[in-house]
C-alpha cells in the first residue's frame, strides 16, 4: 500500500488504519504488539512456530487475537519464510528472534522493514504529553537499575513505571488508562538492535561483557546494539567509570545539542559523576558547584540486605539509578527515600538464612560468568555453588578472579565439567564437588555438600554463572529449589 512508515511517529497518525503488518512470535511482547496493531485498524498476521497446546498461555493468546481479527500462522513450518502472498508492509518481530532467523532473513533480503517491539511502542505514544523514557541496557544489572529507579521516580511524587526486557511490556505501559509522567525502560540487546527512533531522557549503558554472541554474530555487534541506548538522549548519557567500553559508547553516540556525559564509580567522584564519598553516594554532576563540592544522596545503609550486606554491583546499580534520576530532575531527597523503599527482585542476592555463623545467599539471577563475577567478589569467603547451560561463554577469567575467595565449589548442570577444567587450571588447590544428578531433587545434595565445606563466616552462594534450563524450567525455580532445599537442611540441622 506504500504507507510511508516515517509517518508513523504516535498513535493518532492516519496510516496505521489498513497498513498490513506481520508480527513474529506470540510471547508476552508478540500479543501486546499485535492486540495495540488491531486497535489502530491496521492488518495483522502473527506467526509463531509452536503449536498451542490446548488451555496453555499460547492458546489463550491465540484465541484473543483470532477473535479480534488477526491471521494466526502457528507451527514449525511457518517461521522458515515469509507467508505466501502479498509482502506485508511491516514485520514487528518479538525480541528472541534473531536477525539470521529465516523468515527474517528473507524479510531483510526483500527490504522490509523491521521493528521491534520497543520500536513500536515508541511510535505508539500519543502525540501530546507522552510520558518520557528513561532507558537503562547493560549485560548485568539492567532489571535491579529500573525497579531502583522507578522507586525513585515515585519517591519524587511522579506516576511512574518500570518497563521492558522483563516486567510489564512498554506498549501496555504507554497504553495504561491514566498515564505516567515518566517510564523506566529496560532495553535488553535484542530489543536495542531492532530499535530506530527512540529518544530517551536520559540512558545508561551500564557494563558490557560477552554475553548473546550466538544471537548477534560477534561481540562487536552485540556492543554496538548496546551502544544503540544512547542514540539521540537528550539530558545525560550514563556510563560506568569502571567499563571504559561504555565511555566510548557514549562518545560515539549522536545525542541532542547539550546532553551530558555522567559517570557512576565505587570511587571517589570527579566533576560530572555520582560516586562514593566513604559511605556516602555522592553527586558531583547535577549540582551547581560541582568543582568543589558534592550533594549527598544517601548512604550505604539504604542499601544494606537482611543480613547487614551490600554488594558493590549493588551500589554501582544505585549510584546509576541516582544519577538517571537526577538528570530527570528529581531531587535529592527523593534519591534516599527511592532506594530504602526499593525491594530486590527475587534471586538476586537474596539471603536465604543465617545459622551457626553461615550465610546462604540466592543469585540464580547470575546467569552468566560476568553476573557470577560481580556476586563472588561482593563476599571474602565463599562455598559456591555453580554449572548449568554456559552458552558458549567461558569460565577461566572469572575463575581466577574469584580462587582467592572459594572455600570450595559444588558443580551442577550439563556444562559443570568446563568449569571444574578452569578450576583445574586456576584453583587447583580449591575442593570441588561433582553433583551429577540432573533432576531437581539434585539440590538437597547440593545443600548438604555446601554445608560439610562451609565454616563459621562463609558464604554459601548460589551464583551458577549458567542458564538452568537444562535442569530447571527458569532461573526462578532453580532458586526456588535451592531457598528450599536450605530450609529443609537447616530444619533437620
Amino acid at each position: 500500500m506504500g504507507t510511508n512508515l516515517d509517518a508513523l511517529t504516535h498513535r493518532d497518525a492516519p496510516g496505521w488504519a489498513g497498513l498490513n503488518v506481520l508480527v513474529t512470535g506470540l510471547g508476552v511482547s508478540g500479543f501486546a504488539a499485535a492486540d495495540a496493531l488491531l486497535e489502530r485498524g491496521a492488518n495483522v498476521t502473527v506467526v509463531d512456530g509452536k503449536e498451542p497446546a490446548a488451555g496453555s498461555p499460547l492458546a489463550d493468546r491465540a484465541e484473543i487475537l483470532g477473535v479480534l481479527g488477526a491471521h494466526l500462522l502457528l507451527g514449525p513450518q511457518h517461521p522458515q519464510a515469509l507467508p505466501e502472498g502479498g509482502a506485508p508492509d511491516l514485520i514487528v518481530t518479538s525480541p528472541g528472534w534473531a536477525p539470521h532467523q529465516p523468515l527474517l532473513a528473507a524479510a531483510a533480503e526483500r527490504a522490509i522493514p523491521i521493528w521491534g517491539d520497543v520500536e513500536l511502542a515508541w511510535r505508539l505514544r500519543p502525540e501530546q504529553g507522552a510520558a518520557p523514557w528513561i532507558t537503562v541496557t547493560g549485560t548485568n544489572g539492567k532489571t535491579t537499575t529500573v525497579q531502583m529507579l522507578a522507586s525513585i521516580l515515585s519517591a519524587a511524587g511522579l506516576r511512574a513505571t518500570s518497563a521492558g526486557n522483563v516486567g510489564t511490556p512498554v506498549i501496555e505501559a504507554i497504553q495504561d488508562p491514566q498515564g505516567y509522567q515518566v517510564i523506566a525502560v529496560e532495553l535488553s540487546s535484542f530489543q536495542l538492535h531492532w530499535s530506530h527512533s527512540l529518544r530517551p531522557l536520559a540512558s545508561a549503558c551500564l557494563n558490557i561483557a560477552p554475553d548473546h554472541v550466538d544471537w548477534h554474530g560477534s561481540l562487536e555487534e552485540y556492543t554496538r546494539a548496546k551502544g544503540k541506548v544512547y542514540e539521540n538522549t537528550e539530558i545525560a548519557c550514563v556510563y560506568n567509570v569502571a567499563d571504559p567500553v561504555t565511555e566510548r559508547l557514549v562518545e560515539q553516540a549522536d545525542v541532542q545539542e547539550g546532553c551530558r556525559a555522567i559517570g557512576f564509580t565505587l570511587g571517589m567522584p570527579a566533576p560530572s559523576m555520582v560516586g562514593l564519598v566513604e559511605e556516602v553516594l555522592a553527586d558531583r554532576a547535577f549540582i551547581d558547584d560541582r568543582q568543589r563540592s558534592a550533594a549527598e544522596l544517601g548512604t550505604l545503609d539504604d542499601l544494606r540486605d537482611a543480613s547487614g550486606h551490600v554488594a558493590p554491583h549493588v551500589i554501582a546499580n544505585a549510584l546509576a539509578a541516582a544519577a538517571l534520576a537526577r538528570a530527570a530532575g528529581v531531587p535529592t531527597s527523593a534519591i534516599r527515600d527511592g532506594l530504602r523503599a526499593w525491594t530486590p527482585e527475587p534471586h538476586r542476592i537474596a539471603h536465604v538464612a543465617t545459622k551457626d555463623e553461615v550465610t546462604w545467599i540466592d543469585d540464580s539471577k547470575a546467569t552468566n560468568p560476568h553476573a557470577a563475577t560481580a556476586s563472588l567478589t561482593a563476599y571474602p569467603s565463599v562455598v559456591w555453588i555453580a554449572g548449568g547451560l554456559l552458552k558458549g561463554a567461558k569460565v577461566d577469567e572469572l575463575v581466577a578472579a574469584a580462587r582467592d575467595r572459594l572455600r570450595g565449589v559444588i558443580l551442577i548442570g550439563a556444562d559443570r565439567e568446563q568449569i571444574a577444567e578452569a578450576m583445574r587450571r586456576h584453583a587447583p588447590d580449591v575442593p570441588v564437588i561433582d553433583v551429577a544428578n540432573t533432576d531437581t531433587d539434585a539440590m538437597d545434595r547440593v545443600v548438604q555438600e555446601a554445608a560439610l565445606l562451609a565454616r563459621p563466616g562463609d558464604v554459601v552462594l548460589l551464583a551458577p554463572a549458567a542458564a538452568s534450563m537444562d535442569m530447571f524450567e527458569n532461573y526462578h525455580q532453580r532458586g526456588v529449589a535451592f531457598a528450599a532445599a536450605v530450609e529443609r537442611h537447616l530444619q533437620e540441622g
